[in-house]
């Protein structure tokens, strides 16, 4: 089940960091980077953040989590991680199950780093088109996805 996380607490903020440095870490690795922003986060950034969240728990763990950001007519998937002990469950493809019946918004966007496949095949998977690609200051390349609720 999903359920939204109250990330405005300690606990909560930690279980959050916890699961972002365990998943971002492998990202890292995939992108070939030892300097990768997400790593960055504290639990302090996680406490004031302006985004929402939503995770999985399974055996009392903080498995996955997607954050989100609600922009007008659009739902920017900020983050969505997978701690390693449950990649490859199809805990991602029930996150943005999830996300696709959110609200309203028409449209779903997403970046990830371009050496990601196993995230670039999932949002393909799911109706994603790649709209454009750059690279972000800090030397990373990224893919940005987009996708129309009506494309489902």
């Amino acid at each position: 089940m999903i359920e939204k996380i109250d990330h405005s607490e300690i606990s909560y903020a930690a279980k959050i960091h916890g699961l972002f440095q365990a998943s971002y870490s492998i990202e890292a690795e995939l992108l070939g980077v030892t300097d990768f922003p997400p790593l960055k986060r504290s639990i302090v950034d996680f406490l004031n953040s302006d985004t929402l969240f939503y995770g999985i728990w399974k055996e009392g763990v903080l498995a996955a989590a997607v954050e989100i950001d609600l922009l007008e007519n659009t739902l920017d998937i900020c983050s969505l991680v997978v701690h390693p002990k449950y990649f490859r469950q199809g805990i991602a493809q029930k996150l943005l199950l999830f996300l696709e019946n959110y609200d309203d918004s028409e449209t779903l966007i997403v970046e990830t780093g371009w050496a990601n496949t196993p995230a670039i095949a999932l949002y393909k998977k799911f109706g994603f088109n790649e709209t454009s690609q750059y690279t972000n200051t800090g030397g990373i390349k990224k893919i940005c996805f987009r996708k129309t609720k009506l494309e489902k």
